[in-house]
């Protein structure tokens, strides 16, 4: 008899390890039911899953999946950190955004550093808070405990000079003054088209480096390229881009390279995809610091990162589910991470966020290091073949499409030509088409929209810049839908309906009647599922089954219907009978079907 040897993990010593080719076999078994004979490598491409710039993610990762030594935290290359101790002290900055003083919003800044935030984030002037008021902001509040940072546009050197005046009105020292000035003269061109001299931020980053040692001047904002659409690659190769472009100007105007990167904060978006938020945090960090050894100054290659969950995944409908996707996205920003984190408040798409929602906003990174204790293990994902390979591989795509902007001229050239823009363009269309025919969910709105929630109303916000690249949202097509539906309610006092005519027994036709109310609920079409069709008051009907029963009652029952009155019969599946006009299946463009159906019912 053998003796295990005791220590308590021996259950399986003596069975042998299973090889990357048995898992193969079994899985062309799987494929082999489903009609599809498939071996090997093909067998497990089968069940892989294509992401936006030409990546994939494959069903298992093991060993042989390598990447590059990702290093110690706090070192080179600082795929695993910025800082040998993480976040370890505290947790990251957990930094609250503010764009207005009215309704009690002035109020909401205190609140927010009483209960949780950790630093602030005021936006002024344009689609702001007034430059004049930013001492009204910051009333009562410790400057030289709380970070403060700016994000004033083409009014920085104001903004800039009004912040450093009550600095040295209350009394700090200058070596205790901490955050950022906000300057981004290529991310306001971005938003809004319009260029901006350079010179005043050099010499605010002149300023900062030589008086207020713990201060930056600089913010490269990859936000707007996100909120244009762009892809992860598009957002870390833009980012890279407007970093160099600071990086020459700063240089050109007398500062050194380690002082100029010194001076530079990066802020990227958080999203509910998970791992991707991670592999893109520390694969930015990567790509940065090979920028700065590139330039002779590897010792200044360690970025700074201002995290911000994003406003594209957040949905006008049903606007409690943003909580799960910002609670994910800061999961995400913690584990890839992140310096500072802004969680976007749920009702941010609506308007002004009330006080519950800045309290749950800024509970989310509470729970998350205070209960979840995320922030007690320094780079959690590091060793994760996935997480490795997805860094890497990613990291290759945004440096790729960083050497082409350089190629074309760099950060500004590509904005001025057009190019850029052409770019997320294309790329948000690709995606356009994936929401269309809910192969990305929107929960809510594309899947489980619930017509009888009632409206969230808030308080306007002031509008942001524009003139530039535009913001989309993932909900947005749906969106235009259920306000026609919307327009239509306020105007007859009952939404649009369809009627779902379901044949055979309820195990026959569940499936397919829950997957037509879910489709036609998302553009704002009640179903009615009980009842006859002439007593509906709809003008349409989809015929709910299995393809048995649609063989022998299909065409009879569409016969019934146009009799009764329908105008339009669907079928919810796929198939040729008699009296069908189109069909409604898992992959149609949702889109398109929904609104030739509202254009059919004259809802406008």
């Amino acid at each position: 008899m053998t003796v295990l040897p005791d220590d308590g993990l021996s259950l399986a010593a003596e069975f042998p390890d299973a090889t990357h080719e048995q898992w193969q076999r079994l899985v062309e078994g799987v494929l082999r039911k489903s009609g599809k004979e498939l071996t090997g490598d093909a067998a497990e491409d089968a069940l892989s899953t294509t992401l936006e710039d030409g990546l994939r993610t494959r069903p298992l990762y093991t060993a042989r999946d390598g990447a590059p030594d990702p290093g110690l935290p706090g070192f080179a290359p600082f795929v695993r950190g910025s800082r040998p101790e993480g976040t370890l002290q505290g947790g990251w900055d957990v930094r609250q955004r503010h764009t207005a003083l009215a309704g009690g919003a002035a109020d909401a800044v205190l609140t927010d550093l009483e209960n949780g935030g950790t630093s602030l984030w005021l936006v002024l002037g344009e689609g702001g808070i007034p430059v004049s008021g930013l001492g009204r902001a910051l009333d009562g509040v410790y400057l030289d405990l709380a970070p403060v940072v700016l994000d004033a546009g083409r009014d920085t050197e104001e903004a800039a000079e009004a912040l450093l005046a009550l600095y040295a009105d209350k009394g700090v020292a200058a070596g205790a003054v901490r955050g950022n000035l906000g300057g981004d003269p290529l991310g306001y061109e971005a938003r809004t088209g319009t260029a901006l001299d350079f010179a005043p931020y050099a010499a605010l980053a002149a300023r900062c480096a030589e008086q207020y040692p713990g201060l930056r001047a600089l913010t490269v904002d990859a936000l707007p390229y996100h909120e244009a659409g762009g892809s992860a690659a598009q957002e870390l190769g833009a980012s890279l881009a407007t970093g160099v472009a600071y990086l020459r100007e700063l240089t050109e105007a007398g500062l050194g390279v380690e002082e100029a990167a010194g001076q530079l904060e990066f802020r990227y978006a958080a999203t509910a995809d998970q791992f991707l938020t991670i592999a893109k945090l520390r694969a930015a960090r990567r790509l940065w610091a090979r920028v700065a050894e590139v330039c002779g100054a590897p010792q200044a290659g360690a970025q700074v990162q201002h995290v911000v969950t994003s406003p594209v995944m957040m949905s006008r409908r049903d606007p409690w589910v943003n909580m799960l996707r910002t609670t994910v996205a800061t999961l995400a920003a913690g584990v890839g991470g992140a310096d500072s984190v802004t969680v976007l408040p749920f009702d941010h798409a609506l308007g002004l966020p009330d006080a519950f929602a800045r309290r749950i906003a800024r509970n989310t990174s509470t729970i998350l290091i205070e209960e979840s204790h995320l922030a007690r293990v320094i780079d959690p994902a590091g060793g994760s073949w996935y997480v490795e390979r997805l860094t890497d591989e990613l990291a290759e795509a945004a440096w790729q499409f960083f050497r082409s902007v350089e190629r074309d001229g760099g950060q500004a050239a590509v904005l001025r030509s057009g190019r850029l823009r052409t770019d997320l363009a294309t790329t948000w269309a690709e995606r356009s088409k994936r929401l269309a025919k809910r192969r990305e969910p929107v929960t809510g709105v594309s899947e489980f929209p619930l017509l009888t929630e009632k409206p969230v109303v808030r308080e306007p916000a002031p509008e942001p810049p524009s003139g530039g690249l535009p913001r989309v949202r993932r909900d947005e097509a749906y969106e235009e839908l259920r306000a026609r539906s919307d327009a239509h309610l306020a105007a007859t006092g009952a939404r649009p309906r369809i009627f779902l005519a379901t044949l055979g027994s309820a195990a026959e036709y569940t499936a397919r009647a829950s997957f037509a109310a879910n489709l036609f609920q998302a553009g704002g079409i009640e179903p009615v599922t009980e009842g006859r069709f002439e007593d509906s008051g709809a003008t349409e009907a989809v015929l709910c089954s299995s393809d048995a029963v649609y063989a022998e009652q299909a065409a009879g029952a569409a016969e019934s219907l146009r009799a009764a009155g329908a105008r339009h019969v669907f079928l919810a599946g796929r198939g040729e009978h008699p009296g069908i006009d189109s069909y409604v299946f898992a992959g149609c463009d949702a889109v398109d079907v929904l609104a030739a159906t509202l254009d059919r019912m004259g809802v406008s």
